[in-house]
């Protein structure tokens, strides 16, 4: 077959289980991106519980550098993983033994609380993961086939995601009791996708670590400190981050309420928006890969920022301008469209920008501390960013939730301008 060509039998062996993780990771991502209007929608959650759901996929990056010590220190990675898989995903089970729902009632508040548990614990699993995938895949595919077979994986998780989008949309749409099954499944085929990652070869030998772990994570916040200190055009880029993440993460849940209660969208249609930006993300992804490696991150934020303020912007416009049409049962609003657009655009430029922005302004030998600063800055603003959305909303409105996140925007926007200017990265 072609992408196994000029492969030799190591790299063939871990692209097999690489593909097949990342089919599983799609089928489950995709059934995840309903998650939100799920528990806004049929369990009738309140708008908090919506922004705490939305803010548990984030804020476990607190923890990434407590995860990092404590891979470095574990002497079985394969153990490791596989229990964090169990005790993460195993409890989306659970769920199968919720009560029914109706169209107009909900459940009881105490299964809210049992939902957010359940994804809480989902989510924890990617503070020891998302590290350990690019560790296991570097000492088995040679650094001139690295991209390419990574961007096969990419291309299996998105295609999964966009089938599995749709299924569960339509199935929602027939019954709004369906997550009772495809959660459970999607938690089992979870497990079973780390399962099949922990096969790949990988030599993993546990450091002799003499210091305490609190001893070594002190350390780690004052190397954060450190380099935010006397790396000022980095600052700047992460301050430009902090802005825009405020930005993002305010309006996020706000949107999804937006879809419920003012364009009183089905399920189809929410999977047909979240497919819509899926596709142009996959279709400009190369582009950006190409636009980053030439330019300074900032002025790649620049795209990014301004393609999340336009779609905010269109999203707002919608409330005032909601010319639409029905096609198969799925509302199609024409300012919605515009938005999805400028949404596929943000989608695909910030995994790039987010995964590789920090260490054009460090050391190879760096990179691992420069990262971990960014993920640490990404949990701080989940902390306070989609709760003070969701208040925005409750005493304003839409638009004026939509405004603020519109003029962080171009705070976020000015600031690069001004960092690239003012401190150029030459070397």
């Amino acid at each position: 077959m072609g992408i196994f060509r000029n492969l030799n039998q190591q790299e063939i062996k871990t692209l097999k289980l690489h593909l097949f993780y990342s089919g599983i990771e799609g089928i489950a991502a995709g059934a995840l991106l309903l998650t939100e209007f799920i528990f806004i929608k049929s369990l009738k959650g309140s708008n908090v519980q919506l922004a705490f759901l939305f803010q548990f996929s984030m804020v476990v990056f607190l923890f990434a550098m407590v995860a990092n010590e404590i891979l470095r220190r574990y002497p079985n990675r394969k153990v490791l993983l596989r229990s964090i898989a169990i005790a993460s995903k195993l409890p989306l089970v659970a769920l199968a033994f919720f009560p029914g729902v109706s169209h107009n009632q909900g459940l009881p508040a105490i299964y809210h609380t049992i939902f957010l548990a359940i994804f809480l614990l989902y989510f924890v699993s990617k503070i020891a993961v998302i590290p350990s995938i690019n560790q296991y895949l570097k000492g088995n595919y040679r650094h001139e086939n690295f991209g390419r077979l990574f961007g096969y994986s990419v291309s299996v998780q998105k295609v999964a995601m966009l089938l599995s989008t749709f299924t569960a949309g339509l199935l929602l749409d027939l019954n709004p009791n369906s997550y009772r099954v495809f959660y459970p499944l999607v938690g089992v085929l979870a497990i079973i996708s780390i399962f099949q990652l922990t096969k790949i070869k990988f030599i993993h030998t546990a450091e002799a670590v003499n210091t305490p772990l609190w001893k070594s994570l002190q350390l780690s916040f004052r190397r954060v400190f450190f380099i935010l200190k006397t790396n000022k055009a980095f600052r700047h880029l992460e301050l430009g981050f902090m802005i825009y993440g405020f930005a993002w993460m305010s309006t996020h849940a706000v949107i999804t309420i937006f879809y419920e209660r003012a364009l009183h969208l089905n399920y189809s249609s929410v999977a047909f928006y979240k497919n819509a930006f899926n596709l142009i993300a996959i279709a400009f992804l190369p582009f950006f890969g190409r636009f980053i490696g030439k330019r300074d991150p900032r002025r790649f934020g620049i795209i990014t920022f301004g393609s999340l303020l336009l779609f905010i912007l269109f999203t707002a416009l919608t409330e005032y301008y909601n010319g639409h049409f029905e096609l198969y049962g799925i509302k199609i609003y024409y300012m919605l469209l515009v938005a999805v657009f400028f949404n596929g655009l943000f989608m695909g430029s910030m995994p790039i920008l987010w995964g590789i922005g920090s260490s054009y302004f460090c050391q190879p030998n760096q990179a691992a501390d420069y990262q971990s600063v960014h993920l640490f800055l990404t949990g701080v603003r989940a902390l306070f960013a989609p709760i003070i959305g969701i208040k925005l909303y409750e005493w304003f409105g839409f638009s004026l939730t939509y405004a603020t996140g519109i003029v962080l925007l171009v705070f976020a926007i000015l600031l690069m301008i001004y960092s690239e200017k003012r401190f150029p990265k030459t070397s």
